[in-house]
């Protein structure tokens, strides 16, 4: 099967949606580079320190970026095979404004009826880098723009919905409850629902830093699962940074 990901298409697009950030952090670099010079001993060696610190930090980052998004097979989606994913007949992915994945699930599951939703709102949704990914990447055809509060489904009609590293930007704890409980509705009693995401741990911290803070805790989706009604039947680790949950309805909950 013909891959639609260009070779380092991750990496890339981390530098030009987020190039803002790239441009300050190498422009602080290079403004401790150049004071390092004018500080006395012991300082120059401190500084000199600090200084390969943040070049290892950013650099570190980007080549974790690579790995992840380029290097990983994230985008590949074999491992939803794997997770025990059966070819699905009508599905739904949603995501947040930046749709890397549908024609993915759309060209590993041909015959199933793929739904495309964007809850994108720009008065939540403040970030450049989304902003600038949404003009470079036109929506994938039929994606229709929706809110967490209220999803255009019927109950119990969709077999797979996937929320690919999109979830994580509804940020308060009681709309995201709300919107998995949401998803759980329009569930089948046998139907799955994968969240794939980053999150607030050490493996993140160490490749992103203070970015870490974007993620949610495992122990945070774990209660938002739990509260709206689902069960985690499978978690599996496509890196050390990235984690996928495989959901369904909880036994006890319609």
């Amino acid at each position: 099967m013909e891959s639609l990901r260009k070779p380092y298409i991750g990496l890339w697009n981390i530098v030009r949606f987020n190039w803002h950030f790239y441009v300050l952090a190498f422009a602080v670099l290079a403004a401790l580079a150049v004071g390092v010079g004018f500080l006395p001993a012991p300082y120059a060696l401190w500084g000199s320190i600090a200084l390969l610190l943040a070049l290892g930090s950013t650099l570190l980052s980007l080549a974790v970026s690579h790995l992840i998004y380029d290097r990983s097979g994230l985008y590949q989606l074999h491992w939803l095979d794997e997770a025990g994913m059966a070819a699905p007949q009508n599905m739904l992915n949603i995501h947040a404004g930046f749709d890397e994945t549908s024609a993915l699930l759309a060209q590993k599951y041909p015959r199933a009826n793929l739904r495309v939703f964007d809850f994108y709102d720009p008065q939540k949704h403040t970030e450049l880098s989304i902003r600038r990914a949404r003009k470079a990447y036109p929506p994938y055809p039929g994606t229709q723009a929706v809110s967490t509060e209220s999803l255009p489904l019927e109950a119990a009609s969709l077999n797979s919905i996937f929320t690919l590293l999109s979830a994580h930007e509804v940020r308060d704890d009681e709309e995201r409850i709300r919107f998995f409980s949401e998803l759980k509705r329009a569930l089948k009693a046998d139907g799955k629902l994968v969240v794939t995401e980053h999150l607030r741990d050490a493996a993140n911290f160490l490749a992103f830093n203070i970015g870490f803070f974007h993620f949610h805790s495992r122990k945070n989706w774990l209660r938002t699962f739990e509260s709206a009604g689902l069960q985690v039947e499978k978690e599996l680790k496509i890196t050390p940074f990235i984690s996928t949950f495989i959901l369904s309805k909880n036994g006890t909950s319609p």
